[in-house]
């Protein structure tokens, strides 16, 4: 980092590049860091100013400058630099976590008086938000069916500012016709805003089906080792300084090894991906033709009633599906979580390791019912031989029947 100025990395232009190159490459400056690879991580508060002259420099322009530590750090600007670049957008904000990036760009869009259209589907902290915090400053959030497609433009309204989708959905996993719902929120000149999380910057192109502004929870699989809290928000440039303004005046910072964990997460993404989703479809193809179960909610498979836009609109899938049961008794549910030796309990996903959780979606829609009859299960493929996890699940079916 020369001065205090913060400069693109990576020398050569990468536009060029395929995919794999430029997650290798983005965001490093090794020759400006004494030929070291990855950038090192600035703990920082304060910053000094060699001379009045330099300060006012940065004062002036403080997102484009090392100006104070919860401004960013040369480590934060060097993993926003990544995500844009592989996102495909222009320019990123590192937040402290995916829900933080959430928050912060729906309060930069709203204001009291506004009028939010929210998928029905969405993850549920963010619906707590919309619900919470968005309602008790006046703005009015009114969800709607994930699978509206362009039929969402009967329900923009003149105080309609933004339009959010999850796709697919939390937990039932629904395929949003991202590129009609966008289009129409064009139209109406709202933004248009997506939860990426699940097809990840590698498998869903936000940035080319339309969509304004891009939500990664880095947390998940741009970390991937179930030991950071991060969020990104990517946009193209005449939405950076909206949205910095916000996440600055709100106090928002991405901790620097957090920062450092997401960058270094970024560089096996790929590979990572390719494993969850070939280890995914196994274990879902396999539970298909069980007895004990009722459904398999999985885009990527061929029944999937989202599966003809996913095909259109997704290049692969990640490990995260979800398994409806037939009826069973709870007890029975518990009796089989409780024996897996490799399937964990616990929230999140997109780490190596396999988790399986039950959840209830009934009770966090509004706009659409739920109607499935058995238990749900949300399963998360990780890491691990894909034979000792289908032997997990074998054993787990066993406890339930």
């Amino acid at each position: 980092m020369s001065g205090h100025k913060m400069k693109k990395r990576g020398g050569k232009k990468k536009g060029t590049a395929r995919r794999d190159t430029r997650i290798a490459t983005s965001g490093l400056d090794p020759h400006g860091n004494f030929g070291i690879i990855n950038p090192p991580v600035y703990h920082a508060s304060t910053v000094l100013f060699p001379t009045v002259k330099d300060l006012k420099k940065a004062v002036g322009d403080p997102f484009n400058n090392i100006y104070y530590g919860r401004f960013g750090t040369p480590t934060s600007a060097a993993f926003e630099e990544a995500a844009a670049e592989i996102e495909g957008g222009e320019r990123a904000i590192a937040t402290s976590s995916g829900l933080a990036a959430i928050t912060c760009t729906l309060m930069a869009f709203l204001k009291s008086g506004d009028h939010l259209l929210m998928a029905d589907t969405v993850y549920e902290p963010t619906r707590k938000f919309c619900d919470g915090i968005l309602k008790g400053f006046g703005v009015e959030t009114e969800y709607y069916d994930p699978l509206i497609g362009g039929g969402i433009a009967d329900l923009m309204r003149d105080n309609t500012h933004a339009v959010f989708m999850e796709s697919p959905g939390s937990l039932t996993f629904e395929v949003q016709d991202v590129p009609a719902i966008a289009a129409a929120a064009r139209e109406r000149g709202a933004v248009s805003i997506l939860d990426n999380t699940w097809g990840t910057p590698l498998f869903f192109r936000p940035f080319e089906h339309g969509v304004d502004i891009a939500i990664e929870a880095a947390t998940k699989y741009i970390a991937g080792h179930s030991d950071a809290m991060l969020g990104v928000i990517i946009m193209n440039e005449p939405h950076f300084k909206r949205l910095k303004t916000v996440t600055v005046a709100l106090g928002n910072s991405a901790g620097p090894d957090d920062c450092y964990l997401g960058l270094r997460g970024l560089r096996t993404l790929a590979v990572r991906l390719a494993r969850h989703q070939k280890t995914g479809l196994t274990l879902a193809r396999w539970l298909q033709k069980r007895a004990e179960v009722a459904r398999v909610l999985h885009p990527a498979l061929p029944h999937d009633p989202g599966h003809e836009l996913w095909k259109r609109d997704f290049t692969g899938s990640c490990g995260l599906f979800g398994v409806e049961l037939k009826p069973v008794t709870g007890e029975k549910v518990t009796a089989m979580l409780d024996g897996f030796e490799l399937f964990g309990m616990g929230f999140s996903w997109g780490g190596f390791e396999s988790l399986a959780l039950a959840v209830e979606p009934k009770y966090s829609r509004s706009a659409t019912i739920w109607e499935g009859k058995g238990p749900l299960l949300r399963l998360h493929a990780g890491l691990e031989d894909a034979g000792d996890l289908l032997a997990d699940l074998e054993a787990g079916l066993k406890r339930l029947a």
